[in-house]
């Protein structure tokens, strides 16, 4: 990449940022709107989708737009990424997402950060979200491969898809959960099952990245 390095974690921050701000406020605002969980939900994952589309358009050009510590990693194994900046890509991007979190409860009038209290445990769930960051890679990766250009929309697809095929609702990604165990919201995760749902997402991304490989689904 030619972008300066802070350059590239500003992007990978701010992208983040909204990525969350939109999946925090869009719950908030559509259990304001509804009592009905089906249409709540629905309410989450179209504005998630289509924030994707726009961040990875706008910003895949400056750092590449992962907005995902587990993309970051495969990245860094597919040696995209210099493993030096694996941290600070991590970190930029967590960070960006508990601002995401803090600004968007402040739009609607609540403490910026909360523990979250909403459950999601168990190994069902687990398996979902292994499942979801699987799918996001193969997505990603596939897509770079066959038709670079299409990847901002087939990664605001996958997430659509996956919010309503998984039983996590596809968080599939550990700086975004990290960020929802911030808020006592629609889209929040109690802090204490933030960690197992990240192993899972890392395990799901490498896995991910080891299926795309047998696909040929390297570098041209």
């Amino acid at each position: 990449m030619a972008r300066p390095l802070p350059t590239r974690l500003l992007a990978e921050a701010l992208g983040t940022g909204i990525l969350v701000a939109t999946v925090v406020g869009s719950g908030i605002m559509a259990t304001r709107l509804s009592q009905d969980v089906a249409i709540q939900l629905l309410g989450n994952t179209i504005p998630t989708g289509a924030i994707l589309v726009v961040l990875i358009t706008i910003l895949g050009p400056v750092s590449g737009a992962h907005l995902n510590p587990a993309v970051s990693l495969v990245f860094a194994v597919r040696r995209e990424l210099p493993w030096r900046e694996l941290g600070p890509y991590a970190l930029a991007q967590c960070l960006g997402g508990l601002a995401g979190t803090a600004i968007a409860h402040l739009m609607f009038g609540l403490a910026p950060l909360m523990i979250g209290t909403t459950a999601r445990t168990g190994a069902p769930l687990w398996l979902a979200e292994a499942v979801a960051t699987f799918t996001l890679v193969i997505a990603i990766l596939g897509s770079l491969k066959a038709r670079p250009e299409s990847v901002p929309v087939i990664v605001g697809l996958t997430i659509t898809a996956t919010y309503w095929f998984t039983a996590s609702t596809s968080f599939a990604n550990p700086a975004v959960t990290l960020a929802r165990g911030f808020t006592t919201s629609f889209a929040g995760i109690a802090l204490e099952h933030v960690p197992m749902f990240v192993l899972a997402q890392i395990a799901g991304a490498l896995v991910g990245l080891a299926v795309a490989g047998a696909l040929s689904f390297n570098r041209s």
